[in-house]
C-alpha cells in the first residue's frame, strides 16, 4: 500500500510514521482531515483572544507575542536536534519560518484595517489557487471553484469601499499562506515529530521580534498582555500548526488547501455560537457551499487512497 503524500515526497520520509502502514485508509485520509478541522477550531478561539489583545499591543505586537511565545513552548517541548541536518533541510525550515512570520504579520495588519470577514475571505484565495495549480485531477478544480464561490458569497459583497492597503495585506497573507502549506509539508517530511515546526517558529519569531519591539515597545512587557499573548500563541500557533504539520504528512496539498476554505465558515459559525451574531441567508448558503466543496475534496482523496489497496 502506497502512503498518500504530496508529489515531492521522498522515500524514507517521515510520512511513513508508525501506524500509517497498518491503517492507511483511516489514518491517511480521515485522520489528517480531523487534525485540520481541530486546528481550525483552535484558531478561532485564538483569534477571538487576539482581537481583544490588539488594542493593548498593536498588530505587530500581537504577532510578536504570538510567535515568540509559541517558539519558546515548542522549543521546550520538542527539544529539536540542531545537528545531522542537510543544507536542504535547513533551507526548507528557514523558508517555512519566513512563511510563518509573513503570513501572521500580513494578516494582522489586514484585520487592523478591514473587517475580519473580508480579510479571511481574501486570504483564503491563496490556498484555493494552490489547490487548482497542484491538482492533477479535473474534479479538484470543480471543488475549488465551488469553495471559491462560497468564500466570495461569505464576503457578502463587503469588498467595495474597504481600505485598499488592508486588501493588499490580506492578499499578501494569502500568498504567504500558500507558501506555508508547501513548506509545512516539506518540513514535516524532513524533520521528526514537530522538530521542524519548532525551528521554523524560532526563525519566524526572530524575524518579527525587531518589528514588534519598534512598534509596541514596553507595552509587550505588561503582565496581562504577556498572559493573553501566551494564550493566543498556544491556541493560534502551537496547536493548529502542529496538527496541520502532522496532517500534511499524509494529506495532499490540494486537498489540504480546499479544507482551508473552511476557515471563513468556522469563523462565521463561531460568531453565531459564541458571540450571538446572526447568520444571514447568503452566509448560510456560503457555508453550505464551502462545506460541500470540502466534503467533495475529502471523498475524492479517500477514493484515491483506497484504489491501490484494491489492486494489492
Amino acid at each position: 500500500m502506497t502512503t498518500v503524500n504530496t508529489p515531492t515526497a521522498t522515500s524514507g520520509s517521515s510520512a511513513t510514521t508508525p501506524g500509517s502502514p497498518g491503517t492507511p485508509g483511516r489514518l491517511g485520509s480521515f485522520g489528517p482531515v480531523g487534525l485540520v478541522l481541530a486546528g481550525g477550531v483552535s484558531v478561532q478561539f485564538g483569534g477571538a483572544l487576539a482581537v481583544s489583545l490588539m488594542p493593548r499591543a498593536g498588530a505587530l505586537g500581537v504577532v510578536t507575542l504570538r510567535l515568540v511565545a509559541a517558539a519558546v513552548v515548542l522549543l521546550l517541548f520538542c527539544r529539536p536536534r540542531l545537528r545531522g541536518h542537510s543544507r536542504a533541510d535547513w533551507g526548507t525550515v528557514i523558508a517555512f519560518g519566513v512563511a510563518l512570520g509573513g503570513m501572521n504579520s500580513l494578516f494582522y495588519e489586514a484585520v487592523a484595517r478591514i473587517p475580519l470577514g473580508p480579510a479571511v475571505t481574501l486570504e483564503v484565495l491563496g490556498p484555493l489557487a494552490l489547490s487548482v495549480v497542484s491538482s492533477r485531477r479535473l474534479v479538484n478544480v470543480v471543488w475549488a471553484a465551488l469553495a471559491l464561490g462560497g468564500v466570495f458569497l461569505l464576503g457578502g459583497g463587503g469588498f467595495s469601499g474597504v481600505d485598499p492597503v488592508g486588501v493588499g495585506f490580506a492578499l499578501g497573507a494569502g500568498v504567504m499562506w500558500t507558501a506555508y502549506i508547501v513548506f509545512s509539508a516539506r518540513t514535516g517530511r524532513r524533520f521528526p515529530q514537530a522538530d521542524g515546526l519548532a525551528l521554523a517558529m524560532t526563525v519566524a519569531a526572530l524575524l518579527v521580534l525587531p518589528l514588534g519591539i519598534a512598534s509596541s515597545g514596553d507595552r509587550l512587557l505588561d503582565p496581562t498582555t504577556l498572559g493573553l499573548g501566551a494564550a493566543v500563541a498556544v491556541l493560534s500557533s502551537v496547536l493548529p500548526y502542529t496538527l496541520e504539520l502532522l496532517a500534511l504528512r499524509n494529506l495532499p496539498a490540494a486537498t489540504f488547501a480546499i479544507l482551508m476554505s473552511l476557515d471563513p465558515a468556522l469563523a462565521a459559525t463561531a460568531g453565531f455560537l459564541i458571540l450571538g451574531q446572526a447568520l444571514s441567508a447568503p452566509e448560510i448558503a456560503a457555508i453550505a457551499l464551502v462545506i460541500a466543496a470540502s466534503i467533495g475534496a475529502v471523498r475524492t482523496q479517500v477514493g484515491r487512497s483506497r484504489a491501490p489497496a484494491l489492486d494489492a
